[in-house]
């Protein structure tokens, strides 16, 4: 599949109908204009959560979807150099809602569609393999994941949350984030805090996805639409850094059980 580049109009189509004659004017403000500036707040101003804490320099111009190595995203005051803790989780169940939790299972970074990464983000298809292609094996991973899926009840603009931490460091390695219809203008709030993102157009109709880099870390915002066209919204956040580490500590436990085996093996008899 050869990405396209298209107008990054994403975020516009995906509402039903059209604006209503005369919906935005008079003395008050507009629906539209209200729901973005909640997302704003929710997203960039409402204790610095989701697009924040990046630490930008208002003197650098702003790139194709790029930044300084030392920046990174957060959600919900959450990024590259966070800690899980009790505490965190608490203090997630207040904005999100209740938790499930999951402490082992398989970790696919995969979005969209099977092989988007492959044609479209190469070295996170590479990242991808390393973590699932031990031959022979159905290879899991110690790490927590946090779901949400009632987040819409503490008013926060998302269907459906995941957040992964990695063990035994307990730093981030994947948010996703998922919602319907963009009523909230969750695309354009991510565009005005950084700018222009790269642009993927997909084959399929009504679908595109816009990439952001900080350092090393990646984010996607999705479009995906379904079998009748209608688009859903996937964001993806890989922290690149943590999820090498986590890497390289599991490839020292297996060496570390390799030697205490052969060590066993010598005093057997």
């Amino acid at each position: 599949m050869t990405p396209t580049q298209i107008q990054p109009e994403y975020g516009a189509t995906g509402r039903q109908g059209a604006r209503k004659p005369g919906a935005d004017t008079g003395g008050g403000m507009s629906t539209r204009t209200c729901a973005a500036r909640l997302t704003l707040a929710l997203l960039i101003g409402f204790a610095s959560q989701f697009v924040s804490g990046c630490g930008e320099n208002p003197e650098t111009p702003a790139g194709s979807g790029t930044a300084p190595p030392g920046e990174t995203f957060t959600f919900f005051d959450l990024g590259r150099d966070s800690r899980f803790s009790p505490k965190i989780r608490a203090s997630l169940a207040e904005r999100l809602g209740n938790d499930a939790i999951e402490n082992r299972g398989i970790l696919d970074l995969e979005t969209n569609y099977r092989g988007f990464l492959q044609a479209h983000l190469p070295e996170m298809d590479r990242l991808n393999r390393r973590l699932n292609d031990l031959p022979g094996e159905r290879v899991e991973h110690d790490m927590v994941k946090l779901m949400y899926r009632y987040a819409r009840k503490k008013n926060a603009p998302f269907d459906y949350i995941e957040l992964v931490f990695a063990e035994p460091s307990r730093k981030p390695i994947l948010f996703r984030i998922r919602f319907k219809a963009d009523d909230a203008d969750t695309v354009e709030a991510l565009k005005t805090k950084y700018g222009p993102p790269e642009v993927i157009g997909w084959e399929q109709e009504n679908g595109q996805s816009l990439v952001w880099r900080k350092g090393p870390d990646v984010l996607v915002a999705s479009r995906v639409p379904d079998r009748f066209g209608v688009p859903s919204h996937h964001i993806n956040i890989y922290f690149i850094a943590n999820l090498e580490e986590m890497l390289a500590d599991e490839q020292r436990g297996r060496e570390q059980k390799t030697g205490d085996r052969k060590a066993a093996g010598k005093t057997a008899f």
